[in-house]
């Protein structure tokens, strides 16, 4: 039988290649995967669904192939869908909802061979930076059981960090991937807009998502991409872009300009801690031959984050609009948070034209990024402007809170300005300031674990790229997974 620190000391390539060659089978690396989630997944509730007893009849039943062949693999329980299981959305609104298809991209993770052992936690409808969901309560962080681990893919992160599986399937439409990878010690890469498949809903969020997998090492996280590239047939137009696409975009061996700043792009403080890793990462940088200089990088604050804003406005209002469609008004206000129907309401007034001008102020950022990128190479900031949160501190007062309900109640929640909303989400965003704006330009951005603090909670770096620079990034986390390893630091849970 495979011991657990046998296990952990590989990652998916590695589980792959021995399965492959005959030193390992499917089955005793889905047990040993099992195991660990047993052991471990009550203490942090990264697993919501469990998928153990079907894992086990599918590796029984056929022989597997693909890249990642037997390799036990767990999916965000948000958007994707898998036939004939619920996709809960982190909402008791959804608990029972059964899909009646499978998403093109967990079609492609089948296909590469992996088993899907369960679904993991994740904030309602993935609109929080922590994963602390009413319907299912908090994952915590494997580093420290009383700290967050992120959100929206808090729980994907948990259950990797914790060492269930080598890798899980998660989403960014603001720093979802990268926050919880900067939270939990993990490589967390989000693809340039339009690379990954988002069938059978076209553009998730208008484009500003992007999924992909939170993973321990970089080449799972770019043998993944390599597999799961390229338009679906519910894409609004087919991609042009392949892997040799791709390949043909950057030289391996070029040493790069990087600018880097630690200056909050909303105008708030920045925790030293994070300060130390991105001074740490310019020093390994430097010493990988790379020209790394200080920049500063000048954004409209108000308009960034009224831009991000707008998108739950606009979104939220008709997710829940759908919702109401199919399950009545009233039984979705009682079972969605109150801050989600809080959000729906505003939207119920707030003017597709503003959103659609909102929208056209994207392509401002994304100017004033290429223009950038014309002098560097590589934006360097800290994923976040603090270590992992504590659980709770993402959520409103108690008096928030209440607020909250006793609006929806009265329904006058529709009254207030948009504005209201994000004052109210301003001190949420401070703690998280660096990430949205690759959403908003659709640019490849990384959060690579290259610092631990005094504490021991890891601090995440991230690095942004030009839109479809995705392997430059890659072969610049490999180099510097090569010079600071961190695949063997892992939580002592």
């Amino acid at each position: 039988m495979m011991k657990f620190d046998e296990y952990r000391a590989m990652d998916a390539t590695d589980l792959a290649g021995q399965i492959a060659c005959g030193n390992l089978s499917a089955e005793e690396v889905l047990d040993c995967a099992i195991d660990r989630a047993l052991a471990v997944n009550p203490k942090i509730n990264a697993i919501v669904t469990p998928y153990y007893d079907d894992a086990r009849q599918y590796v029984k039943a056929r022989p597997l192939t693909g890249v990642f062949a037997g390799v036990p693999m767990l999916l965000k329980d948000l958007v994707g869908e898998w036939k004939g299981h619920v996709t809960g959305n982190g909402s008791a609104a959804c608990r029972y909802d059964v899909s009646t298809r499978t998403s093109t991209l967990f079609q492609r993770y089948s296909s590469m061979g992996t088993v899907f052992i369960g679904k993991t936690n994740t904030p309602e409808f993935g609109l929080l930076a922590t994963t602390e969901p009413l319907a299912n309560g908090p994952s915590l962080n494997p580093w420290d059981l009383t700290r967050s681990s992120g959100g929206s893919s808090g729980g994907s992160a948990a259950a990797v960090a914790a060492g269930i599986v080598p890798m899980a399937s998660a989403g960014d439409g603001g720093g979802s991937i990268r926050i919880p990878a900067s939270c939990c010690g993990l490589f967390g890469l989000k693809p340039s807009r339009g690379l990954i498949p988002s069938g059978p809903y076209g553009e998730l969020w208008d484009g500003a998502v992007s999924e992909h997998v939170i993973t321990r090492s970089v080449r799972d996280s770019k043998a993944v991409l390599a597999a799961s590239i390229g338009a679906d047939y519910f894409s609004h137009s087919p991609s042009l872009v392949d892997w040799e696409t791709l390949s043909a975009r950057y030289d391996e061996k070029k040493p790069l300009k990087i600018g880097y700043t630690n200056q909050s792009f909303y105008g708030g403080t920045v925790h030293q801690d994070c300060v130390d890793a991105v001074s740490h990462g310019v020093t390994i940088l430097r010493n990988l031959g790379h020209e790394v200089e200080e920049v500063e990088l000048t954004l409209d604050a108000e308009k960034l984050m009224n831009c991000y804003g707008d998108i739950y406005t606009a979104h939220v209002n008709a997710d829940v609009t759908e919702l109401i469609r199919r399950f009545g008004k009233r039984f979705v206000r009682d079972h969605i948070e109150p801050l989600t129907y809080f959000i729906y309401q505003i939207g119920t007034r707030f003017p597709a034209g503003k959103f659609v001008l909102s929208k056209r102020q994207w392509s401002a950022f994304s100017n004033t990024m290429e223009e950038w990128h014309n002098l560097y190479d590589v934006l360097v900031t800290p994923t976040m402007a603090v270590p992992p949160y504590n659980i709770g501190e993402m959520a409103g007062t108690t008096l928030e809170t209440a607020f909250l309900k006793l609006s929806n109640r009265l329904h006058v929640s529709g009254w207030f300005p948009p504005e209201l909303l994000y004052a109210v989400s301003k001190q949420q965003l401070l703690k998280v300031p660096f990430t949205q704006l690759a959403n908003l330009t659709g640019q490849p951005a990384m959060s690579v674990p290259l610092y631990w603090n005094d504490a021991n909670l890891p601090i995440g770096v991230q690095f942004l790229g030009r839109r479809l620079d995705d392997l430059r990034l890659l072969a610049l986390a490999s180099a510097l997974e090569e010079a600071a390893p961190w695949f063997t630091k892992v939580p002592d849970l």
